[in-house]
């Protein structure tokens, strides 16, 4: 059996919906409807052992939005969990190692550690930024006058990704380990990372453009206030990393960076731009992935 968790959210709801017609899928979620839906709650690890028996592949969608230390007893219940009920392989959805100076690489990074000292095979599915992140923390924060992009971007440049392209990545290749796991035979996928970060390169003024605006680099300094006003602690801390990362142009990646996501869905990514522009029009903060 194949279980997907996160199925409630939107990259895991995405994964499960590629998946729909492939034999032996499992859907985990905190709100079981359906006779193929499993109990999966990272908070309550008890729900764990039940949800995992059987299962052979476990897709793991990282449990974030909490503190650190939260994300990590979430996610070290899991790898336990998925040890002791026999599961043969791991995938796990990362962040891309081009994101490695922000704060919400700690618990990624951990979590990938964690498994490679478990006995278990596993993939790394290191995704980036989805394009709809970096814009609508400016948008939902920092002051829009009529006709300006404003946000702390300064002149750096942000590369992402298009969520719906990491949903069918993920689908492919969980399904193709889970067709070898079955067949009995050893997985191309086993032991790798694979970076998923695509070649869309969004700055201030590539976003203000789009929009018909022009882009105005607002200072860091008034961020703060505004983002802990609108979200939880520990995401004020992750957006201003975000905001200062690209400021300094450290998120961009580079030509010569290894990436894997046109390899893996055999044709080019998705543009990002109805993304952006759907941002833009309302305006909004980011979903829960």
């Amino acid at each position: 059996m194949l279980l997907v968790t996160g199925t409630s959210g939107a990259l895991g709801g995405a994964v499960a919906a590629r998946l729909a017609d492939h034999a032996g899928l499992l859907r985990g979620t905190r709100a079981p409807s359906g006779p193929d839906d499993r109990l999966v709650d990272f908070d309550r690890p008890e729900t764990l052992p039940g949800a995992l028996a059987g299962v052979d592949v476990l897709l793991v969608v990282s449990a974030g939005y909490a503190e650190d230390d939260v994300v990590r007893a979430r996610h070290g219940a899991v790898v336990d969990a998925a040890v002791g009920a026999g599961v043969r392989h791991v995938l796990y959805t990362s962040l891309a190692g081009a994101a490695d100076r922000l704060t919400i690489a700690l618990a990624h990074r951990w979590t990938e550690a964690r498994l490679a000292d478990a006995p278990l095979d596993v993939t790394i599915l290191r995704n980036g930024l989805y394009a709809e992140v970096p814009v609508a923390l400016a948008v939902g924060f920092t002051a829009q006058p009529d006709g300006v992009f404003a946000a702390p971007w300064g002149d750096g440049a942000v590369s992402v990704v298009h969520r719906d392209d990491l949903a069918e990545v993920a689908a492919r290749v969980a399904a193709e380990v889970h067709d070898d796991v079955r067949a009995g035979r050893a997985s191309r996928h086993a032991g790798r990372v694979y970076e998923l970060t695509g070649r869309a390169r969004l700055t201030g003024r590539d976003v203000a453009a789009l929009g018909g605006d022009r882009y105005e680099a607002a200072p860091l300094g008034g961020t703060w206030d505004a983002l802990a006003a609108g979200v939880p602690p520990y995401q004020v801390a992750h957006a201003a990393s975000i905001f200062a990362t690209l400021g300094a142009g450290f998120l961009a990646g580079g030509a010569g960076d290894v990436d894997h996501l046109e390899e893996l869905l055999g044709r080019p990514a998705r543009p990002v731009t109805d993304v952006v522009r759907g941002v833009l029009g309302s305006r909004g903060v980011p979903g829960r992935a």
